[in-house]
């Protein structure tokens, strides 16, 4: 394990033993509990445990067999998108040392001896139980096809497995997925975004065919055919073909077609890992699986099987991220009390809720209709990739429902399944501009009801968090329940509900921006744009709460309606500079300069750089700025350079000269558009395949000055390769044999969230048109100092109410957000060049208001970092030989 592991996992590793004194050393210590395997189940296990206080009595071992920590699997395909593995982990910093936990690396069991009660690992040690866990999860199934040992085919489980398909994929064009399930299908979207020609294989006739019904499936396949990929049902693979270096060169299908690929992925469904107690002699099902009863024993009472290794009391073996954290909840509680409540895991729900290829896709109870005498009631938009079915029994009883490409509804459907839903099945289907006011929402659900399917958390058990516990928020409530942690497709309901806890116990939720405005900035921003407002004065003594008119308005509102009036500037017809008459008063410090305050007082520069490409007389210029006023200077993470130190009498001088060469105000001070950062592209890079520099300064030039609710980052990538780090920007594109990818929703600050695909293969006109409708809708409708990762979160509907506004024009609302934006790009002006031509705005840069023209000689600034100068003989090191233009020479 190496140091960094160790220290992010707090692992307390002992020193190699040799078997016999690691199983024999214990034996008059504690309980000794060995849990094999450290996948999300085993996790989830260990903090059970640790939150029983077993942990506290007992010493526990953990053997994994992969190199690094739990981490989580079900998000494992946004790798692909950037996400690093450290922040798959699921294992708390510090938790493994915090509750003397033993975890072995890359030290898996390789058996077990049930009459000794030992457990050998790889590594040959030998450790002895007082109780035995088995966690070891599933492996791929790969269908027996001749050629399938071909260099080119690969699986999809591990984060390994990701690493070999990706540095392959750099010399493929086409990829097959055999498998259209959901882990084929997230692993044709992973093929799809490395830029390959896309194959699904799938043997029913019908993708998702365990999930989804004849309907949702045929849904489900037109949205993914329209989205590029090759879908192939109804068939199989007869054989992997190869060529003379055994690499794979195509598939034959069982039907005699061919199919040419470079690479071939098998995601055709798990088997449980069940060898290990096949060879201690523990009962295992005819199909797999270790036979487990309702406390998770298998037939010795010392041993558990937990997760997809286990065959459940109901003959089940559950390939789900739910059921197998109601195992380790179970296992957890019998191991932690003598005589355990409950009736333990006797079965689970496996609804299941998820985003594949950019679709939403849900199916819960008995979605594929098999009860006597059930009714189906089904809404299909085939237009718009729609498909919504839910089962009904005789007596109104919601049986199940399959929902495709529209799964809003599914945080509120499946609690209801079982019972009669307070409105009738056909309005329930109904999208949400169509269907009428009714009683379905939070409020419906009885207390019983499992809002959180992840972590079985009940509503009764959420309205507890907020009423007994104190709980006023819903980071507190998950933080409390660990309700809307696994998934997240809880969110929204959980959101709602604390909300309505809260009211019912006579906390008013203020949704207003401040003390002097009840109404929310979305709000605000439509009373400013549907009366034209142009002053800070007349919105708040025309719509300010009542005690706050005739004040001064608050350090909170002040800079937010100065945003919200400066992004509308041209459209209500308000002067456009943010020095503008009242609209200086309004701004905060770093806006008021037009520069950013460090933290000795003095100010920093940064002029525009588009796209990071700089001529050699631009950078001349800021040389020689930096030089003659003795500033601080350093490349950004923006592409572009800081230059720090000035003082605010210097700001316009500096700033003279930087216009006289062509720069413009880079709006690092403002809540705007700061960078769009660029890879070099296609230009000069072999793997390009867009021009992305062009695309940078473009996109940059479109959009620099525009006011938002929170600072704007972009980035843009020549190829799936991803150097510029679009993934992590609040609008990235990253380019595509066919065009563009457009991204939204990224940050990759204090809380980094990978951006979500909104569109795919757009051309230059139609990524334009997108981004202008997605910041204008941001816009208007975010929170004041929300962030679009944030946003997209917190907005109803998500990414799916956002695709359906800005692409699907659902609310008819596109043609004003492009007249809004176009009206921003025709008025644009550098804000330093015209503060320079205004006496009255440069009187305002003087230390102090009655300051001489001349600094103060009495005030003097200290540098707060010199220019770093490196060591020299620290980096030669000795005798280290250098190359030189007269020859060579050793220092």
């Amino acid at each position: 394990m190496s140091t960094a592991t160790a220290a992010r996992t707090g692992a307390a590793r002992t020193a190699p033993t040799t078997g016999a004194a690691d199983a024999a050393g214990t034996s008059a210590e504690k309980e000794t509990i060995v849990l094999v395997g450290h996948g999300m189940v085993g996790q989830r296990f260990l903090e059970e445990l640790a939150d029983r206080g077993v942990t506290g009595r007992a010493r526990v071992v953990v053997l994994c067999e992969e190199p690094r920590p739990a981490y989580d699997r079900v998000h494992l395909t946004s790798w692909f998108g950037g996400t690093a593995a450290e922040e798959l982990s699921l294992v708390p910093e510090g938790f493994m040392a915090e509750h003397g936990i033993e975890l072995h690396l890359g030290d898996p069991a390789t058996a077990v001896d049930r009459e000794a009660r030992t457990v050998t690992a790889r590594s040959g040690r030998v450790f002895r139980y007082d109780t035995l866990v088995l966690a070891t999860g599933s492996f791929p199934f790969v269908p027996p096809v001749p050629g399938r040992e071909a260099t080119g085919c690969f699986v999809y489980r591990t984060i390994e497995d990701l690493e070999a398909i990706r540095a392959y994929a750099e010399g493929a064009r086409t990829g097959l997925v055999v498998g259209g399930g959901l882990l084929g299908l997230e692993a044709a979207g992973a093929l799809k975004g490395l830029g390959l020609e896309t194959h699904i294989v799938e043997f029913h006739p019908r993708l998702m065919a365990l999930q989804v019904d004849e309907g949702g499936g045929a849904a489900l396949r037109r949205t993914v055919e329209d989205l590029g990929l090759v879908v192939h049902t109804g068939v199989g693979g007869q054989e992997i073909t190869a060529g003379e270096d055994g690499a794979v060169t195509g598939m034959v299908l069982s039907d005699g077609a061919t199919v040419p690929t470079d690479l071939v992925i098998f995601s055709a469904g798990v088997r449980p890992r069940d060898e290990l107690a096949r060879a201690a002699g523990l009962p295992v099902g005819e199909r797999g699986g270790i036979v487990i009863d309702e406390r998770c024993r298998t037939a010795d009472p010392a041993v558990f099987a937990i997760g997809e290794c286990a065959r459940a009391a109901d003959g089940m073996v559950y390939g789900l991220v739910a059921p197998g954290y109601e195992m380790a909840a179970t296992a957890g509680e019998t191991l932690a009390a003598a005589a355990p409540a409950g009736a333990g895991f006797t079965g689970a729900d496996t609804s299941t809720k998820l985003k594949l290829l950019g679709v939403d896709v849900a199916s819960f109870g008995d979605a594929h209709g098999t009860a006597e005498g059930c009714l189906d009631v089904v809404y299909a938009d085939s237009r718009s990739g729609i498909y919504k079915k839910l089962v009904i029994g005789r007596d109104g009883t919601l049986l199940g429902g399959v929902l495709v490409g529209d799964a809003e509804a599914y945080g509120l459907l499946r609690p209801l399944t079982g019972s009669v839903p307070p409105a009738a099945p056909e309005q329930l289907v109904l999208p949400a501009g169509l269907a009428p006011p009714t009683a379905l929402g939070p409020a419906a659900l009885p207390d019983e009801a499992v809002v959180c399917n992840c972590h079985n958390v009940t509503k009764g058990t959420i309205r507890a968090a907020v009423s007994a516990q104190g709980c006023s928020s819903v980071p507190e409530v998950k933080k409390c329940t660990k309700a809307g942690t696994g998934c997240g497709s809880c969110l929204k309901v959980l959101g709602q509900l604390v909300n309505d806890e809260l009211a019912a116990s006579g906390v008013e939720v203020d949704t207003g921006l401040c003390g002097c405005f009840a109404h929310t900035r979305q709000e605000l921003y439509e009373i400013v744009l549907a009366l034209r407002l142009t002053s800070y004065r007349e919105l708040l003594d025309g719509h300010g709460r009542p005690e706050a008119r005739g004040g001064e308005g608050c350090e909170i509102c002040k800079p937010a309606v100065a945003s919200i009036i400066a992004s509308l500037a041209p459209a209500i017809g308000a002067q456009g500079h943010v020095l503008d008459g009242e609209q200086a008063a309004l701004q905060d410090t770093n806006d008021h300069f037009l520069a950013n305050l460090q933290k000795n007082g003095s100010y920093s520069i940064v002029p525009r750089v588009p796209g990071g490409e700089i001529s050699p007389e631009k950078l001349i210029v800021i040389g020689e700025v930096a030089r003659d006023f003795g500033l601080y200077t350093k490349i950004t993470g923006g592409q572009r350079i800081d230059m720090f130190g000035a003082r605010v009498d210097q700001l316009p001088q500096i700033w003279a000269r930087l216009v006289a060469a062509g720069f413009e105000s880079g709006h690092a001070y403002g809540k705007a558009l700061r960078t769009v950062k660029s890879c070099v592209g296609s230009t000069w890079c072999r793997y390009g395949v867009q021009d992305s520099v062009r695309m940078a300064i473009d996109l940059e030039l479109r959009y620099r000055g525009l006011r938002s609710p929170h600072k704007l980052k972009s980035a843009v990538s020549g190829c799936a390769r991803e150097c510029a780090e679009a993934m992590g920007k609040d609008f990235g594109v990253i380019a595509t044999a066919n065009g563009w990818n457009l991204y939204v929703g990224g940050n990759g600050g204090a809380t980094p969230r990978h951006a979500d695909l909104l569109a795919q293969d757009l051309s230059d006109a139609e990524l334009v048109r997108l981004i202008d409708r997605f910041l204008m809708f941001y816009i208007r409708t975010a929170d004041r100092l929300e962030r679009t990762s944030v946003w997209l979160e917190r907005i109803e509907g998500g990414l799916d109410h956002v695709r359906d506004v800005v692409v699907h024009d659902s609310l008819g609302i596109c043609a004003e957000l492009e007249e809004l934006m176009a009206a921003h790009v025709a008025n644009y002006r550098d804000e330093w060049a015209q503060t320079l031509d205004d006496p009255e705005k440069l009187a305002r840069f003087v230390s102090f208001v009655n300051a001489p023209g001349a600094p103060d000689p009495a005030v003097r600034f200290v540098p707060e970092r010199e220019q770093v100068k490196p060591d020299l003989t620290i980096l030669a090191g000795p005798t280290l030989p250098v190359r030189t233009l007269e020859g060579s020479s050793t220092r």
